[in-house]
């Protein structure tokens, strides 16, 4: 526990959310665009190049002027470290403080860097060690373990099939609020009653009504086989 708190205080706020953007865009090992990287934090590309200079000679970051950018395994450590935070706080924020799904991930954000790893693991064992965060996520272990997630969304899912959704995207409140409207809640069994066509919704059966989902709300959640 130790380590870790010193391994997270060397390092600013903005280099732990490039990490963590590096995390979350190419989780799985893959080389992450610098335009990608700069999209999803909202700067402009040189300073994205500027960052992650700095992080690979820090050995954080493995640099490919064509590829782009993935995490090294210390890198990885550091990015998951503050994902475990992140994603405890929000069910924290949820089932303690009683906010909304759609109003968590800012103020986890504001949080992830701050909390000791004592609070850490006090909110970790008041929550009844929680594996999934309230969107479906999975919640690293201290190891930084993960379980195999799908990729897979309702978007690509054909009539006939049946499915379960696993985890929605968390980055737009209003889609939430839209899912939770819809039931279209991490759990949920769906039967998938029409697919896409010429990018139209798709039509699904849940808890025994009939819902048509626009295909940028089908984007956003994506399913596992139903058992």
């Amino acid at each position: 526990m130790v380590e870790q708190l010193e391994r997270r205080s060397l390092f600013t706020r903005a280099q732990q959310d490039y990490l963590k953007a590096l995390y979350l865009l190419g989780g799985d090992g893959r080389p992450v665009p610098t335009r990608d990287l700069a999209q999803r934090l909202g700067i402009s590309s040189p300073s994205v190049s500027e960052m992650v200079t700095r992080l690979s000679a820090q050995g954080l970051v493995e640099h490919d002027r064509y590829r782009g950018q993935q995490l090294t395994p210390n890198g990885r450590k550091v990015a998951l470290e503050l994902v475990r935070h992140h994603r405890l706080l929000e069910v924290f924020l949820v089932r303690v403080l009683g906010y909304g799904w759609d109003e968590v991930h800012d103020e986890a954000e504001r949080l992830e860097h701050v909390i000791s790893e004592r609070m850490e693991k006090r909110i970790f064992e008041l929550l009844g060690r929680p594996e999934l965060d309230p969107h479906g996520h999975a919640i690293p272990t201290l190891a930084g373990k993960l379980p195999p997630v799908s990729h897979r969304a309702l978007s690509e899912c054909r009539a006939g099939e049946k499915v379960t959704v696993q985890r929605v995207s968390d980055d737009d409140p209003v889609k939430l609020r839209e899912l939770e409207r819809r039931g279209l809640m991490p759990g949920t069994r769906i039967a998938v009653v029409a697919g896409s066509e010429f990018e139209g919704p798709i039509d699904v059966r849940v808890k025994g009504r009939r819902e048509s989902v626009p295909l940028g709300l089908a984007r956003a959640i994506f399913v596992s086989e139903a058992r």
